[in-house]
């Protein structure tokens, strides 16, 4: 299991990487990771201050951030 650095996780919704497994077509199973998709960008703050922040796209698209 690999360590969730803080740089992985989205500052708004809080996605992570979560572990799972690929499965082959002959059912031979190893491990691997699903990690988002995290931009730094800038955002502005209800207070009015701009600032740089982890977020994922899904966060980006979906409003939840006003790019500052």
């Amino acid at each position: 299991m690999e360590l969730i650095h803080m740089s992985k996780v989205c500052e708004i919704c809080g996605k992570h990487p979560v572990a799972g497994r690929n499965i082959s077509h002959s059912h031979r199973v190893t491990n691997r990771m699903f990690r988002p998709n995290i931009q730094k960008i800038s955002i502005k703050e209800p207070n009015g201050h701009v600032r740089k922040a982890n977020v994922c796209t899904s966060c980006m698209k979906a409003g939840k951030v006003v790019r500052g």
